[in-house]
């Protein structure tokens, strides 16, 4: 027969012993810092990390005029954002441009706006702000050459950052993550309250 406190210790060591549902996404909480930048949003006004506390963040690095990965990454993301349903009123994207000298705040509030006005944010500033902050986060990108038109496309990461609702950096999705892996662990971050 098992006593009370014999009970008691075997509760308390299952306890100990169980793990955390493994992460679909990658795990980069304390390998990267927290949500904190001085920005222009898509309208006109400064915004800074702080600006989007209260709720979980998609951050994402690219550029208007991208002719592929940005327009389908967006729309994995808006995948993602239908899958949460409710939840969705408790995340946010933002979209930091890559190319500042073309992204005006306009440009970004229409771009943004296509896909999903309610939920996403176009945000921009000079090249130094956009450069320290693609430091921070370990964004590589690079302008290509120009054609005869003046044209030219922007290289560049294509990983989504994810930051819970107090700015902390937690998982980093990559364009071989599905939209389902991406919303499910959305999902967690949304639903942990710390």
């Amino acid at each position: 027969m098992i006593t009370a406190g014999a009970l008691m210790a075997m509760i308390a060591l299952a306890g100990c012993t169980s793990r955390a549902e493994p992460w679909h996404l990658t795990n980069v909480a304390g390998h990267l810092p927290d949500l904190d930048f001085t920005l222009t949003g898509d309208d006109g006004r400064p915004v800074s990390g702080d600006s989007f506390k209260g709720r979980a963040s998609l951050v994402y690095f690219g550029y208007t005029h991208c002719p592929d990965v940005c327009p389908e990454t967006m729309g994995r993301l808006m995948q993602v954002l239908e899958k949460l349903g409710p939840d969705a009123q408790k995340v946010r994207i933002l979209f930091i441009t890559v190319d500042p000298a073309r992204d005006t705040p306009q440009a970004l509030h229409d771009y943004v706006g296509a896909f999903d006005s309610k939920h996403a944010e176009g945000l921009t500033g000079s090249d130094w702000q956009i450069e320290s902050l693609a430091k921070r986060y370990r964004v590589a990108y690079q302008m290509e050459k120009r054609d005869p038109n003046g044209n030219y496309e922007v290289t560049h990461s294509s990983a989504v950052y994810v930051f819970d609702a107090q700015g902390r950096a937690r998982l980093l999705a990559t364009d071989h993550d599905t939209p389902d892996a991406i919303a499910q662990d959305l999902r967690r971050i949304v639903d942990q309250r710390s």
